[in-house]
């Protein structure tokens, strides 16, 4: 893999190219950081899923930014079509964030107890064991979630989609950096984009990095206000 922006090199570390030691837990909240993938004509899947668009490089950007975080957070539709397992690392939790509380129960990442369940007040029971955070009445509160897990130390979480996440996150201004790779393939179809929501929330975003290898490029965000703080 090749750094083209900014000072042009190769070959790149890429942990550290990805490691950024100014993320830090602000407003009462932990920093929030974006991983998607894209197509170059915006598809974020292929028949439902993300995996058929990336490739070693995509995988070796989301290993070290898993490294990274202290909890991952992702939409139960995600959770299921991405057919999510345990993660790796014992003490890395998954953040599954659902209304409806459409989770399938007996899964491995469930048993395995790296489980966190995201819902509202009003959802019903979640069974004895798994571990649950009620925020919101009709709709799950992530800015109040966030604040939760802050309060019991998370500094750093990733979101990993999908793009109705992205876009809540977006729409509450909970999104400090992105990480995006945008994969050299069109797709068509109906596939969402990176975010989408019910109302545009304006986000200013500064460009960090640009890698590249066998044509996919792996660029980096920071949200303009979370830089200034």
């Amino acid at each position: 893999m090749r750094r083209l922006y900014p000072d042009p090199r190769e070959p790149v570390d890429i942990a550290e190219a990805y490691d950024d030691p100014s993320r830090a837990p602000h407003d009462g909240r932990p920093w929030v950081y974006v991983c998607m993938i894209a197509s170059v004509d915006g598809a974020t899947a292929v028949d439902g899923r993300s995996g058929s668009l990336g490739g070693p490089g995509d995988r070796a950007v989301f290993t070290a930014l898993r490294g990274q975080a202290d909890l991952v957070l992702v939409g139960a539709a995600t959770v299921r079509a991405e057919r999510y397992g345990p993660p790796k690392r014992a003490d890395l939790r998954i953040a599954i964030v659902t209304r409806a509380l459409d989770v399938d129960w007996k899964s491995d990442l469930v048993r395995s107890g790296q489980a966190l369940i995201v819902t509202t007040e009003r959802a019903g029971d979640v069974p004895a064991g798994v571990d649950v955070i009620r925020v919101g009445e009709e709709h799950v509160d992530l800015a109040a979630a966030l604040r939760v897990v802050h309060d019991d130390g998370v500094g750093v979480v990733m979101a990993e989609g999908g793009p109705t996440l992205n876009g809540q996150l977006i729409e509450r201004g909970l999104v400090d950096e992105l990480a995006l790779t945008l994969a050299p393939a069109l797709v068509g179809g109906d596939s969402a984009r990176v975010a989408h929501g019910d109302r545009t929330a304006l986000t200013g975003m500064s460009l960090v990095h640009v890698l590249e290898e066998d044509g996919s490029l792996f660029l980096r965000y920071r949200a303009q206000a979370s830089g200034s703080r």
